[in-house]
């Protein structure tokens, strides 16, 4: 891949086989991003698990403390009671069968989707356009449920769902680089015991391998997994 002179300039200053601190990681990032935009702060862990195993797949939803700092469209399939639920909740989008004939039509103008239960007639019909996009509601992360005001609520707040890509390596976003250092680093922390408390019982071994930090056009940063995580001690 060909990277740009901004991108190379931050690369030389740069000692990509050094391990700092998540302080530090976040620091660097904060004082180094140069993009003209409100470049998003992702985190890479890479796990000592086998994916192919299903009983091996870590995966769990979170709401982080502060947010991401995207509040996403959440759109949500629910009738009568649960309908106007998910209205007072702040759903941008709400219907059933209407929807679902939208979205196969190619509409997806939205960042969530949250479905009551007895919903998910209309939106099996879907699922090989809302499946591949990872928006197809799901019991485990919590996006199938008659609890509409709870999960569309804490989707605005910014939850995300983790889950492990086909080489054992979780991907997430923690925030924006316009965010204080402190707010990075709960989020960051939030995320990582998130993270070690999903750790399945059949993986043996190290089980946190690497970690890398990152902002959207910035050089990643390698972070050692032992270092404390020195929330405290930002003030």
């Amino acid at each position: 891949m060909k990277r740009g002179k901004k991108y190379l300039s931050k690369l030389e200053n740069l000692d990509k086989n050094k391990m700092v601190s998540p302080k530090e990681a976040i620091n660097w990032i904060k004082k180094n991003h140069y993009a003209n935009f409100d470049e998003s702060v992702d985190i890479s862990v890479n796990l000592g698990v086998d994916p192919r195993k299903a009983d091996q797949i870590v995966r769990g939803t979170i709401v982080l403390p502060n947010g991401t700092g995207k509040v996403p469209k959440v759109l949500v399939f629910a009738q009568g009671e649960k309908a106007e639920e998910a209205r007072k909740a702040g759903a941008d989008y709400i219907g059933g069968e209407d929807l679902a004939g939208k979205i196969s039509q190619g509409w997806l103008d939205f960042g969530v989707c949250i479905a009551a239960p007895d919903m998910m007639k209309h939106v099996g019909k879907i699922g090989k356009i809302l499946g591949p996009r990872k928006l197809m509601p799901n019991p485990k992360s919590g996006t199938v449920t008659f609890e509409l005001k709870k999960a569309v609520e804490d989707s605005k707040r910014g939850k995300l769902e983790y889950r492990t890509d086909k080489n054992g390596v979780v991907h997430c976003i923690i925030g924006r680089v316009s965010f204080g250092l402190k707010e990075l680093l709960e989020n960051y922390a939030a995320l990582l015991e998130a993270i070690i408390k999903s750790k399945p019982a059949s993986a043996k071994g190290k089980y946190i391998k690497s970690i890398y930090i990152s902002a959207t056009m910035s050089p990643s940063i390698k972070i050692d997994p032992g270092k404390s995580i020195e929330v405290a001690e930002v003030a």
